[in-house]
């Protein structure tokens, strides 16, 4: 099976989830999560229709946009845990950014967005670990409103919405994750202040879109499991 054709499954798929929840399969982008994946295969997804890509280690985010950098119509998705000494290479090189999760991260890309001199702000979302898992990264709940604040402060960030990571594994606590994440957005300022909800992958990606998300991040089910 071609990633073409694992595309186009997962595209099917969205399709049912929203129509099954009552909603446009429109309101909903799919994320390629394309991690340890050649440049070669990203072009082939583009092929397919693919223009949104996901990268989750900044050194491999920079090499990918270089090599692929012929492909203007690429947007570029930060989704893994971001530090603050690699702010610089997702300011240069991402379009938008899923995990930023403390003030501190928020205070260093902001800067570095600046410095870039991108002519525009940066899209930010608010990764938030709902399940207080210790070995993930994000937010608390208690510190969401405190990291909101944090990227309201910078001239170079537009906060645009919230992201986490569900256990994995379980549908059923996935479900509990993405429910959770709705409802902090409803505490704070609902979808007017945050519209985006970035949660669900290849195996939760209906439950997420029954759930409410707006991006779903997709891996395994388009390019393959991982030799």
């Amino acid at each position: 099976m071609t990633i073409g054709d694992r595309l186009a499954q997962v595209r099917t798929r969205i399709e049912r989830a929203a129509l099954a929840a009552g909603r446009s399969a429109a309101e909903v982008e799919l994320v390629a999560v394309s991690k340890t994946r050649s440049p070669d295969e990203l072009r082939e997804a583009f092929r397919a229709g693919q223009r949104a890509f996901g990268e989750n280690y900044a050194q491999e985010l920079a090499a990918k946009a270089e090599a692929l950098k012929d492909i203007v119509e690429i947007e570029w998705h930060f989704v893994g845990h971001l530090q603050t000494n690699k702010a610089k290479i997702a300011a240069k090189y991402a379009d938008i950014v899923h995990t930023l999760d403390s003030a501190a991260v928020a205070r260093a890309l902001g800067r570095r967005v600046m410095h870039e001199g991108r002519g525009r702000e940066m899209p930010v979302l608010i990764e938030v670990n709902v399940r207080g898992e210790p070995q993930k990264a994000g937010a608390t709940p208690g510190e969401l409103a405190e990291v909101m604040d944090a990227v309201r402060s910078q001239e170079g960030l537009s906060l645009r919405g919230l992201m986490t990571m569900p256990p994995s594994g379980d549908v059923d606590e996935a479900r509990r994750a993405f429910e959770t994440l709705s409802l902090l957005r409803n505490l704070h300022g609902g979808r007017t202040i945050l519209p985006e909800l970035s949660m669900g992958m290849s195996q939760d990606l209906e439950v997420a879109i029954a759930c409410g998300a707006t991006i779903v991040r997709v891996g395994t089910a388009i390019f393959g499991p991982r030799e």
